[in-house]
């Protein structure tokens, strides 16, 4: 018995004979992926609420600058086309979308319209329409350099950065309107 060889058992394992996953893995599979997939979606759609607050403050700021640009030295009520020069002079962001017509209209991300005008001699007011009320108390929340922003009827907030509860007031409905008023 010198080149004896131990016995081996030629029948296979439990673990060998299993093949594939079992109906309960399967499910759990696919229950962690749900989970995934959820968490990812709501992630990406808090991330795009936060893109379009900040695309909306830049397109404000943006447009305040280039009317003060604009009207360097000037009143700004001597010119009762302010939006009109503006679209004429492509100096509005390209975010904002001109709809050319008699006269030309400016929309912004939600359909809503966009208006500049002069308000004295000396002020101008940018109103955007239907804003999401998420986006408008970020961006009301968050602006500065402005005289006073508003909803165009009651609520008024002329402090800025703007207290919480100011923003809340002036973005009250589901969709706002916000009127930027600068100088």
């Amino acid at each position: 018995m010198k080149n004896a060889k131990p016995f081996v058992s030629r029948a296979p394992s439990n673990r060998a004979r299993q093949r594939g996953a079992s109906l309960l893995e399967g499910i759990a599979y696919l229950g962690v992926a749900a989970l995934v997939v959820l968490g990812a979606v709501s992630l990406l759609t808090g991330a795009f609420g936060s893109a379009k607050s900040n695309q909306t403050a830049e397109e404000v700021v943006a447009l305040r600058t280039v009317v003060r640009k604009m009207y360097t030295g000037q009143a700004y009520n001597a010119d009762s086309a302010m939006q009109a020069n503006l679209i004429t002079g492509k100096a509005i962001p390209n975010t904002l979308r001109v709809v050319t017509g008699t006269p030309s209209t400016i929309n912004n991300t939600w359909g809503g319209t966009v208006a500049i005008a002069a308000t004295s001699a000396t002020a101008f007011t940018i109103t955007y329409t239907l804003v999401p009320q998420d986006v408008c108390v970020s961006v009301v929340s968050g602006a500065s350099g402005w005289t006073q922003i508003s909803d165009g009827a009651s609520a008024t907030v002329t402090t800025f950065p703007a207290p919480a509860t100011s923003a809340a007031a002036v973005c009250a409905s589901a969709t706002n309107t916000v009127v930027f008023t600068a100088n």
